[in-house]
């Protein structure tokens, strides 16, 4: 396949060189006199086998004319290899016999041509001028098509980057609003992010839970304030709101869901519990995607060790002394036991956002 230059320029057609191959000298030799004639620079072979060796010293030639009947390998055989290793060259086929089945095969196996000898030049010149017309109009097509999808796949990138910026600037607003949360996300993908590095995710993976982190409670820019802040305990009304953001969270950023499949099970997953009991969908066990599972932690652990409306912060010992007594019902337990790992100093937490 042709490589699309760095400058944004269609490929050229590479050197005018081609490569007659005939076992008949004279034959051969009148066919280069013809094609120097036009400014090629030309090479021979007296059967096929030499003409995949010569091709092999040079690589890929934009034209190459051969004969049918041919000793050791004829041109049947050399147009089948040809076109295996080298698919863009334009190859004419010549042949003595006027077999239409033949030249139907050729056309078949990727000739770009078929003439029957004896030759006449000036059809020969004529044959040659548009099998490689064609030959750089496909390499032409080829081309804008490959590059028109590095542009899209480029724009779909800054698309999906300036998406997102724009969905974290919504989640600091959201935070902003509420002294009793700020930093709340920051703190959660941290957390979330230390203890899947201790579980093993690396790379992508490792990026999504971090992102994951961030805007697991983007969702809540759908609640109220009045229920956000309420001090005293929520309405059945009320605590149906709150069961909502998680759904409504992916619904904000399912256009990453090809992208970023699990960011948005974060999301959607961070309230389930292992004994059914969580929200939205009351999912059990391993059934919740794990990168839920890592950030469930990470969320109880800030929301304990922060105030709250509705009560004070929690000691980091206490918090962690929590995060064990649940494991196993709410929390899954190798997720705890990896926030612990990850964060053997409680003396530093909770961490700053």
């Amino acid at each position: 396949m042709t490589d699309i230059p760095s400058d944004g320029s269609p490929p050229s057609a590479g050197p005018a060189t081609c490569l007659v191959v005939d076992d008949e000298p004279g034959v051969r030799r009148s066919l280069v006199r013809m094609l120097e004639g036009q400014g090629f620079a030309c090479f021979e072979a007296a059967n096929g086998v030499e003409g995949l060796a010569v091709l092999d010293r040079l690589g890929e030639a934009p034209l190459v004319i051969s004969d049918m009947r041919m000793p050791d390998l004829d041109g049947m055989g050399f147009l089948q290899a040809l076109r295996a290793r080298f698919p863009d060259t334009s190859v004419i086929m010549l042949s003595g016999m006027n077999e239409t089945s033949t030249a139907v095969d050729c056309l078949h196996l990727g000739a770009a041509d078929f003439l029957l000898k004896p030759i006449s030049m000036s059809e020969l010149r004529a044959r040659v001028a548009r099998a490689l017309e064609k030959r750089d109009l496909v390499l032409q097509n080829r081309f804008y098509q490959q590059h028109l999808e590095q542009q899209v796949a480029a724009q779909s990138a800054r698309i999906q980057q300036l998406f997102l910026q724009g969905v974290k600037m919504l989640a600091r607003a959201l935070e902003a609003k509420d002294a009793y949360t700020s930093g709340h996300s920051i703190r959660v993908s941290r957390y979330a992010t230390a203890t899947a590095e201790r579980l093993g995710f690396v790379g992508t993976r490792l990026d999504h839970i971090r992102l994951g982190g961030e805007l697991h409670d983007i969702g809540k820019i759908g609640t109220r304030e009045e229920v956000l802040h309420k001090p005293g305990s929520l309405t059945e009304e009320e605590f149906r709101q709150i069961t909502e953001h998680p759904a409504l969270g992916e619904r904000m950023l399912s256009p990453l869901a090809e992208e970023s499949p699990d960011l948005l099970r974060i999301v959607r997953s961070h309230h389930e519990r292992l004994d059914g009991k969580g929200f939205p969908d009351g999912l059990i066990g391993e059934t919740i995607p794990i990168e839920a599972r890592i950030v469930a932690v990470a969320d109880s652990f800030d929301a304990m060790t922060t105030r709250r409306p509705y009560r004070e912060s929690r000691s980091p010992t206490d918090a962690v002394g929590e995060l064990r007594r649940v494991s196993g019902t709410q929390l899954d337990p190798a997720a705890v036991q990896a926030f612990e790992d990850a964060f053997p100093d409680l003396t530093g937490l909770p961490l700053s956002a």
